[in-house]
C-alpha cells in the first residue's frame, strides 16, 4: 500500500530567517569560505587570545559600572554605610566608587574583576608581543598588524590610566599630580597645556568627568576599531605557524575553525572569565576605602602606579633633579629628559620590523616562525629590552623596596642607574651567547644524533655512550630556519679603477647586516653532504 507524500513542506521559522538573511548578506557563501578556515594548535597562539578575552571582560564589566559612577568632582558629605567614612568631604566621584563597592549587589567584585582583567589584558598584549617578536612573526606581511598591535598596547596603557584616576582617591590623585608634574616639565606650553586639561589651577573641576570621557567612550573605541582591523588581517594574512613536516609557507596545518576551534576557544573564554573572577574574589586590588579621598595638601605613601605604567614612573625617579636656565626659562631635566626617552623607546618599538627589513633587505612573505635561538641578534635585542624593563621597573618602586628589604633608598636608586646602562649590555651579551650555544647543540644532534643515556663498551675496551638518529620530522623542525647572508659593500673602485660613492646610508646598512649575520653571530647548518658524510661513515654509536 503506497501513500501520497507532501513534497511541499513547510520550512522551520529558523530557516527561512536564515533564508530571508542569507538573501541579503550572503551568509552561507561567507560560512562556507571562512567557517573551515585552518588554525594552528600550538599553545603559544592562546596569548593573544587571552587578550582578546580579557577585553571583552573589561567592556561587559565596565558597562555594568557606568550605570552607577557619577564622574563629577563636586564635593558632597559621604553618609553611606561605611561608617569609618560617615560626615568626611569627598567628591561625588569617590562617593559613587564607595557606593559601587558597598551598596551594588556584585560591585565589589565587579570592579574588581574590571581592574584585574585590564592588568591581565595588557600582561597578555606584553607577552603576545614577545612571542610575535622573538619569532619573527612580525615580518612581512604582518607590519601592519604589529603596529595594530603596538598601538593597542600603548593605548590600553593610557586607557588603565584614565581608569584607576577615576576614584579620585588619594593614590589616584597623587598619579594624576604627577602626570601634572610632567606636563609642566615641557618648555613654553607645559603651562598651557596643564590649565586646558584641568580646567584651570589643579586639580580644577574638570578632570575627572574628561577622563571618564576619554576612559569609556574616545580610547575603547580606538581600541576596538584597532581590535578588529587586528583581527581581520590575521584572517586574511592566515596564521603563522612553527616549522615542521607539512608546515610551508603556502599552508597552514593545525584545526578549522567549526567545529573543532571554536569549541575550544569557547571553553577558553569561560576559563580565563573564571580565573579572573576567583582572583579578584580572593585577591582585594585598589581598596579605596583604606587610602581616602584626594587632597592637594597630601600624598599616600607607597603610592605606585600599575605595573605598565612603572617603566615611565621609573624613568623619572632614577633620573638626578638636574635643571638648567635657558633664555629666562626653565627646563627641568629631571622630568623632561624621561619624557623625551620614553616615547623614543616606543617608537624605536614599533619601527623594528621595517629596520631589520631593511637590514636584511628580505623583501618576502614569511608565514613560518623562527625559532628564537635562531636569530640570536634578534633574540638578544628583546632579552636585553625586557631587562631594561625591569630594571626601570625597580626604579619605579624603590620606596617600597627600600621599607620592605630595609635598604637605603638610595642605593637602590644609584643602583638602577647603574643598571639602566650596564645590565641590557649584559643581558645582550649573554642572551646571544645561549642562542649561539642551543644552535651548536642543534648542529651536533643534527650530524650525531639524540644522546641516549646509554654507555657502550666497544671490543677494544672504549666507552661511548649511544646516540639514537633523529626522525625526518625532527631534522626538518632543527633545519628548516633560513640564515641570511650579510650585505656586502661590494668593491670600492670599478674596473677603470674609479672610485665608487658610497652613501652613509649604505654603509650603516652593511654594518648593521654584519652584526646581525655576520661571523660569530651565527653558527652555520649542517648541509645535506656532512649529514651523509657522517651518517654513511661510520653511522650512530
Amino acid at each position: 500500500m503506497s501513500t501520497a507524500t507532501d513534497t511541499k513542506r513547510k520550512a522551520p521559522a529558523g530557516e527561512k530567517m536564515a533564508d530571508w538573511a542569507d538573501g541579503r548578506l550572503g551568509i552561507y557563501s561567507l560560512a562556507k569560505a571562512n567557517m573551515r578556515k585552518i588554525f594552528p594548535d600550538h599553545w603559544s597562539f592562546m596569548l593573544g587570545e587571552i587578550c582578546l578575552y580579557s577585553f571583552i571582560i573589561i567592556i561587559l564589566t565596565g558597562v555594568y559600572l557606568t550605570l552607577f559612577f557619577h564622574p563629577s568632582m563636586n564635593e558632597v558629605v559621604y553618609h553611606g554605610p561605611y561608617e569609618p567614612m560617615q560626615g568626611i568631604q569627598m567628591s561625588e566621584a569617590y562617593a559613587s566608587t564607595l557606593n559601587i563597592s558597598f551598596d551594588v549587589r556584585g560591585g565589589l567584585l565587579v570592579r574588581q574583576i574590571h581592574h584585574w582583567a585590564a592588568l591581565i589584558f595588557l600582561a597578555g598584549m606584553f607577552v603576545h608581543m614577545m612571542r610575535v617578536f622573538f619569532t619573527g612573526a612580525f615580518r612581512k606581511p604582518r607590519e601592519i598588524n604589529w603596529l595594530f598591535g603596538f598601538l593597542l598596547f600603548v593605548l590600553g596603557m593610557f586607557t588603565g590610566f584614565t581608569g584607576y584616576s577615576l576614584p579620585d582617591d588619594l593614590l589616584s590623585g597623587t598619579g594624576v599630580r604627577f602626570m601634572q608634574g610632567a606636563v609642566l616639565s615641557m618648555p613654553i606650553v607645559g603651562t598651557y597645556l596643564s590649565m586646558f586639561m584641568f580646567g584651570g589651577e589643579f586639580p580644577g573641576g574638570d578632570i575627572i568627568a574628561r577622563f571618564y570621557s576619554v576612559h569609556i567612550l574616545l580610547l575603547p573605541g580606538i581600541m576596538m576599531g584597532l581590535l578588529v582591523a587586528h583581527l581581520i588581517l590575521v584572517f586574511y594574512h592566515k596564521h603563522t605557524q612553527f616549522a615542521g613536516p607539512g608546515r610551508t609557507n603556502k599552508n597552514v596545518v593545525g584545526m578549522p575553525l567549526l567545529p573543532v576551534y571554536m569549541a575550544k576557544a569557547g571553553g577558553f573564554f569561560f576559563l580565563v572569565f573564571g580565573v579572573i573572577a576567583a582572583i579578584s574574589g580572593i585577591a582585594s586590588i585598589n581598596p579605596i576605602w583604606a587610602i581616602g579621598p584626594y587632597r592637594p595638601d597630601q600624598v599616600s605613601t607607597g603610592a605606585q602606579p600599575d605595573w605598565y605604567m612603572g617603566f615611565s614612573e621609573g624613568l623619572i625617579r632614577v633620573m638626578p633633579g638636574w635643571e638648567i636656565n635657558l633664555w629666562g626659562h626653565t627646563l627641568v631635566l629631571g622630568v623632561l629628559v624621561p619624557l623625551m626617552v620614553f616615547p623614543l623607546v616606543l617608537v624605536a618599538i614599533a619601527v623594528y620590523p621595517f629596520v631589520e627589513s631593511w637590514v636584511t633587505g628580505d623583501k618576502r612573505e614569511h608565514h613560518i616562525l623562527d625559532r628564537p635561538r635562531n636569530a640570536p641578534t634578534r633574540t638578544a635585542f628583546g632579552v636585553a629590552w625586557i631587562t631594561w624593563y625591569f630594571v626601570l621597573l625597580v626604579g619605579g618602586g624603590n620606596d617600597l623596596w627600600a621599607t620592605h628589604f630595609h635598604l637605603s633608598i638610595n642605593s637602590i636608586t644609584w643602583f638602577v642607574r647603574i643598571a639602566f646602562f650596564v645590565a641590557p649590555v649584559l643581558a645582550f651579551i649573554a642572551t646571544k651567547r645561549m642562542c649561539l650555544g642551543l644552535q651548536r647543540r642543534d648542529r651536533e644532534k643534527v650530524l650525531h644524533g639524540r644522546e641516549s643515556g646509554l654507555i657502550k663498551r666497544l671490543p677494544h675496551g672504549e666507552f661511548v655512550e649511544v646516540h639514537e638518529p633523529l626522525s625526518q620530522g625532527q631534522l626538518h623542525t632543527l633545519t628548516a630556519h633560513e640564515q641570511y647572508a650579510p650585505v656586502e659593500l661590494g668593491p670600492l673602485v670599478d674596473e677603470n679603477g674609479v672610485k665608487r660613492k658610497v652613501s652613509p646610508v649604505e654603509k650603516v646598512r652593511a654594518k648593521l647586516s654584519k652584526g646581525y649575520y655576520g661571523e660569530n653571530n651565527q653558527i652555520a647548518k649542517p648541509s645535506a653532504e656532512e649529514y651523509k658524510e657522517i651518517t654513511e661513515g661510520h653511522g650512530h654509536h
